[in-house]
């Protein structure tokens, strides 16, 4: 299992060609209190930094991005009831969706765990 990290603070954990997707803990922390989450659908195809879910907090609403390119196959209904598990857990539990990879040399566009950090703190 490995995991990546995005610019735009989004973690993908990939185990054969199937990828968990979430914000990251400094995401959160960025929102405050998640109230709501709007997921993609089952099925739908998606480009490589498109739009395919929203989180809104009492702060703002923000766009979640595909990582990598590929096909969702299934959304964590749980957070339609319980949209704080995304501050509860953002890295585990409060997890957005999964998707198919389409193509895996997509990651090496990301960050590894070491770089994001690195990346958070030059944003501080």
């Amino acid at each position: 299992m490995t995991t990546k990290y995005t610019r735009e603070h989004e973690w993908i954990r990939i185990e054969g060609d199937i990828a968990t997707v979430g914000i990251t803990f400094y995401a959160q922390e960025q929102l405050g209190d998640v109230v709501f989450v709007d997921l993609p659908e089952a099925d739908s195809a998606c480009d490589q930094g498109a739009e395919v879910a929203v989180v809104e907090s009492v702060k703002a609403a923000s766009d979640i991005y595909a990582p990598v390119t590929g096909t969702i196959i299934e959304s964590n209904q749980e957070l339609s009831e319980r949209p704080e598990l995304v501050n509860q857990d953002p890295e585990n539990d409060g997890w957005f969706f999964r998707m198919r990879l389409d193509d895996p040399s997509e990651l090496d566009d990301l960050f590894d765990e070491a770089a994001y950090q690195h990346f958070i703190q030059e944003e501080l």
